[in-house]
């Protein structure tokens, strides 16, 4: 008599949920309340999953805040790049990139924040890993700012004499700045006059 096969293991259960669409509940409300006063019933409800399914699918609030600024970084910086890449010089790009943050440093999204510039005034006391991890998405937007600053030098778009390193880190400076002051409720016009300002140090 044969020995009967055992029967065949089950597939596990499908998640059920849209991990994107709980990653931008968690946006915002990472966004509003910081990632230390955003408890995971705060998650639970922004991201409409029981507390269950986040340690299920992230393991703990620090991989959902991760995870959260990935996606976060990621489409700000893909929106972007599509009316960057329109565009025919340096400067113009600079113009742009000034512009785009400008335009979300105003009304109710601008009292939001960003969640990129509240992290790195977060984490960078209380917690040096999470902090690390912020300061990359900082870095990648500098670099781009340093690379556009070097393709308007090549077309002759922003001046050969131009301090490029000096210009990088007060581009990123008024970038990030226009975030922290949209938290004040400036308007759109307000703004938007604020950036054209600065590209106009560029000389």
């Amino acid at each position: 008599m044969t020995a009967s096969k055992p029967p065949a293991a089950r597939p596990g259960r499908p998640r059920e949920f849209d991990v994107n669409d709980a990653l931008d509940g968690a946006v915002r409300v990472f966004r509003e309340r910081g990632y230390h006063a955003t408890s995971v019933s705060d998650l639970g409800a922004a991201m409409n999953l029981t507390p269950g399914s986040i340690y299920k699918a992230f393991a703990d609030k620090r991989a959902v805040y991760i995870a959260t600024l990935d996606r976060y970084s990621a489409q700000r910086r893909q929106c972007m790049m599509l009316v960057l890449d329109a565009l025919d010089n340096g400067r113009e790009k600079i113009h742009a990139m000034l512009r785009f943050y400008a335009d979300a440093a105003h009304g109710e999204e601008g009292r939001m924040g960003c969640l990129v510039v509240g992290g790195m005034v977060e984490m960078s006391t209380f917690d040096p890993e999470l902090a690390a991890h912020v300061s990359g998405a900082l870095q990648r937007t500098e670099d781009l700012l340093r690379a556009l600053l070097a393709d308007g030098v090549a077309d002759g778009s922003i001046p050969a004499s131009l301090d490029q390193d000096g210009a990088t880190l007060a581009l990123l400076s008024v970038l990030e700045g226009l975030r922290v002051v949209g938290k004040s409720g400036r308007n759109q016009a307000q703004m938007l006059a604020a950036a054209d300002a600065a590209v106009r140090l560029l000389g």
